[in-house]
């Protein structure tokens, strides 16, 4: 860790002590981030993100879900057959067809989910609590018997009553010894707090690992997954650029950068965010947000004449974390906000050096300028300025030398 994340995070220390936490990352990108509407991967768009994401050390790759269609079998067959160090994971209803699919595909674990919550019992399947668990059932002893790994997932589980939850989860914990209990916060009703609540009440009941599953529709997924973490979830579920149905998951950049600065968990190559975001951006078309968190493009920007300044001698002052943790760069605006200060630090680093009086003029005309187009300046535009004043400075210098003859 270096000496910044270090400082940032000992300063949180001073107001909260957390325990540490047991947890790993299950990216969902290939999976829940293609039901984006409108998001459709190639299979060589799949193996190159899952490739990446092996690479900085998710422990968990949500590869698809095979029943879906020839080609997305084939694709999850593929990406489970890379050699990864990840361990290899898909989606299966309770239907022992599915279950079929997942064991042609040769994963590591395959997720068996089914709803719980009175909303989707009622509307969905059309059938009783107890109909479904008992399908659930039927479907995770036929996987365990092939040698598979289980997740069992509760969809809806935010909407889902506890007892109902504990129930379920206590019984596929007793018969079949699943490896994880999945709890989906489908809908993103949760908050931090009740997420806390509704994970305690899990954790004190259970003794399998339990997942989270957020999604953003309050815009609290990263949030909420963190207080997972903190009431004992193990397994965090995530997308990169928080893309997903909707409004979207728990975003795998905030998760990942979340855990090194705020809990300490640095094994996670986290210098690759900036080029997985790019990449998941161009395959899904869908650019994050420029204020977005850790990958936007104005994550690391500065305008503020006070905070550039204060930049040039400490980055620390405005910035949690420097952009080379996440593989990204600083970029100090030229705009409305920007003083003198500020602006001799910013042409120094590319190169110019101006006098005062040339340094005065320069800042008048780039406030002139940046209202008139209502946008800050370029570095093109910046140079265009600065050669411009030099040019001003020169004809001025030479009528002074003529009036003095």
């Amino acid at each position: 860790m270096s000496e910044n994340e270090q400082y940032s995070r000992n300063k949180l220390m001073d107001f909260i002590k957390y325990r540490p936490l047991d947890i790993e990352i299950c990216d969902v990108t290939l999976r829940d981030g293609e039901q984006t509407p409108g998001v459709v991967f190639t299979k060589e768009q799949k193996l190159a993100m899952a490739s990446e994401l092996d690479s900085m050390g998710v422990e968990v790759i949500e590869a698809g879900f095979p029943v879906v269609s020839a080609n997305e079998k084939e694709t999850v067959k593929e990406i489970a057959n890379q050699g990864f160090n990840s361990r290899i994971c898909c989606l299966s209803r309770a239907v022992k067809g599915d279950v079929d699919a997942a064991l042609e595909c040769d994963v590591d674990i395959v997720s068996i989910f089914i709803a719980m919550s009175d909303m989707h019992l009622k509307y969905k399947y059309h059938r009783s609590f107890e109909e479904m668990l008992g399908c659930a059932k039927e479907t995770i002893e036929y996987a365990t018997d092939h040698g598979l790994k289980i997740r069992f997932a509760a969809e809806d589980a935010s909407r889902t009553p506890i007892d109902r939850l504990k129930q379920a989860f206590k019984e596929v914990e007793n018969e079949y010894k699943v490896q994880y209990v999945s709890i989906a916060d489908t809908v993103g009703i949760l908050n931090p707090t009740t997420t806390h609540y509704l994970v305690s009440e899990i954790f004190k009941e259970v003794n399998t690992s339990i997942c989270i599953h957020c999604h953003d529709d309050l815009g609290m997924a990263t949030a909420n997954t963190l207080a997972a973490a903190e009431a004992g979830a193990k397994q965090l579920h995530t997308t990169v650029n928080a893309i997903g149905e909707r409004a979207g998951n728990a975003s795998l950049e905030e998760v990942m950068v979340a855990l090194r600065i705020q809990y300490g968990i640095d094994r996670y190559d986290t210098t690759k965010l900036t080029t997985l975001s790019r990449m998941v951006s161009e395959y899904s078309g869908i650019v994050p947000s420029v204020n977005k968190a850790v990958v936007g493009q104005n994550a690391f920007t500065h305008e503020s004449g006070i905070h550039v300044a204060a930049i040039l001698e400490e980055p620390r002052t405005y910035e949690l974390f420097l952009p080379e943790m996440v593989g990204g760069k600083r970029n100090l605006v030229v705009g409305k906000h920007t003083g003198t200060k500020a602006l001799q630090g910013i042409i120094n680093s590319i190169g110019f050096c101006l006098e005062r009086e040339e340094l005065c003029a320069l800042i008048e005309k780039v406030k002139v300028c940046t209202e008139e187009k209502h946008k800050s300046i370029s570095r093109d535009q910046l140079e265009r300025l600065i050669t411009q004043v030099r040019q001003e400075s020169k004809t001025t210098e030479k009528r002074e030398e003529k009036f003095s003859i």
